[in-house]
């Protein structure tokens, strides 16, 4: 149970600390809107990610050819980083504000990870095998410690950020503000890319 749940919590910082849309996600919130807001984001895989590990581990034995299927969710997400993208540059031309249009963090934070084909990849690859590997061999609870071990240092990990970048706010006014808010979009900007060539390679237009 011990191996189960320390490797669930080395894969959860590893991608709670990785650079990803969801991390860049975590740091545009908190910029704008808070600590709180920040921390909305943290949780949205608690939410989108639940589902997804029963469907995984129910069909990770029968699933075959679904590549078109994370071709097309990787395409849209792309799609819709880079209109955030282009939202975090028009931030970054404006002072910073707590206040205003409701920030809608934890749904952001949602579709952002529902349209990035690596929790799919995750749980179809790695969590759902992991989680059965536990469960055949008659330790059930050693599949559930994985599941915990897992999102409590991928959401800990991405909250722990939003209170260091929301502490250091005070800072990061004037041009390091601006000039930190294009750098996001340009980050946001990149994944999008990224994520788009990923949908093609995923489509076999692309070499892997």
């Amino acid at each position: 149970m011990i191996t189960f749940l320390s490797a669930g919590a080395l894969l959860g910082l590893s991608a709670g600390f990785s650079p990803g849309p969801l991390f860049a996600l975590v740091l545009t919130q908190t910029l704008q809107h808070g600590i709180k807001e920040g921390c909305k984001v943290a949780l949205a895989p608690l939410v989108t990610d639940l589902p997804l590990i029963i469907v995984a581990t129910l069909l990770v034995k029968q699933l075959a050819g679904y590549q078109n299927l994370l071709g097309v969710v990787s395409l849209l997400g792309a799609v819709y980083l880079l209109l955030m993208a282009l939202e975090t540059f028009r931030c970054g031309l404006k002072e910073p504000s707590l206040g205003g249009e409701a920030p809608q963090s934890l749904g952001r934070g949602m579709l952002v990870n529902v349209l990035s084909p690596h929790p799919y990849l995750f749980w179809f690859s790695v969590g759902a095998p992991t989680i059965l590997k536990g469960v055949n061999a008659g330790r059930p609870w050693a599949a559930v410690a994985f599941v915990l071990g897992f999102f409590g240092c991928l959401v800990g990990a991405k909250m722990v950020l939003a209170v260091m970048v929301g502490k250091s706010r005070r800072f990061l006014a004037g041009q390091v503000y601006h000039y930190l808010m294009r750098s996001l979009a340009l980050l946001l900007l990149i994944f999008a890319l990224l994520l788009a060539r990923e949908g093609l390679t995923l489509f076999g237009l692309l070499p892997l």
